[in-house]
């Protein structure tokens, strides 16, 4: 784990000192503060609306705008999973892909560093710079929190806000697993960040598909679905049946990291 952990030390190290980096921390700020904007002027113009008219006369949709908590920051959240999507391929790419095309990787090959410690090393890495990205997006709550608060009570309710904020790290945590799996398998960076994406996005919208089909086939897709795993967090519930299926994919997707780095190693 010790050698798992240098490796982890030296993939931020390098990541940090790269512009890419930071344009993809200043392409998730600037797209999540353009939704929360978004967002929070919705919130504002609906209950403008439900003070004027009442709730009843409202959609009944509306109902999630009664709150800060479900009307800006659960849907931001939502938000938040889709840019992810196309973020986490350009975080993903370079982790393998980069050694190999720098012949690096040949050289990490012949010491004797396990190819489990390179694979956990290579996630871990990935792990940091997608949590520190996505950390970039808890201002928004934190400054709903500050502002918002009055004599009423706290303006948020934190433990549907936490939870949600947890399933968008899960996310993340998956897309960075998948996409090192896709990095290890070829050399150019641009072509892993296309084919992780390839694959992320279908099965985000696996539950879209689920709806055309009949049973049993639609309940099957849908429980693939990553969307459908999804949204029972985002809106505060916890649910152990996507805990365990996000952690069976980051799982399975190492286990083939692994296995893809051993066949280089000997090849």
């Amino acid at each position: 784990m010790r050698t798992a952990l240098a490796i982890a030390r030296k993939e931020l190290a390098v990541a940090f000192t790269t512009p890419w980096a930071y344009a993809v921390f200043t392409a998730m700020a600037a797209l999540s503060s353009f939704f929360f904007v978004s967002l929070l002027e919705q919130f504002q113009q609906v209950q403008s609306l439900a003070r004027e008219h009442g709730w009843s006369r409202l959609p009944p949709d509306s109902i999630v705008y009664r709150n800060l908590t479900d009307g800006v920051v659960v849907q931001l959240w939502g938000v938040v999973l889709i840019i992810t999507l196309f973020v986490a391929p350009f975080l993903s790419m370079r982790l393998f892909a980069e050694e190999k095309r720098q012949k690096t990787f040949a050289l990490l090959l012949t010491t004797p560093v396990r190819p489990v410690d390179i694979v956990l090393g290579k996630y871990l890495g990935g792990l940091g710079l997608i949590f520190v990205t996505l950390g970039l997006t808890l201002v928004f709550p934190v400054l709903l929190s500050v502002v918002g608060s009055g004599v009423s009570g706290p303006a948020l309710e934190w433990p549907t806000v936490l939870l949600g904020y947890g399933a968008v790290l899960l996310w993340g945590a998956t897309c960075m697993a998948v996409g090192l799996f896709i990095s290890a398998l070829t050399e150019s960076q641009m072509l892993a960040a296309f084919l992780t994406f390839t694959v992320l996005l279908p099965w985000m919208l696996l539950r879209g598909v689920a709806q055309s089909t009949a049973e049993p086939l639609r309940s099957f897709l849908s429980y693939l679905s990553f969307d459908t795993q999804l949204q029972g967090m985002i809106q505060g519930v916890l649910e152990v049946q996507a805990l365990v299926f996000f952690a069976s994919v980051i799982l399975f997707s190492l286990l083939l990291t692994h296995r893809a780095v051993e066949a280089q190693r000997y090849a």
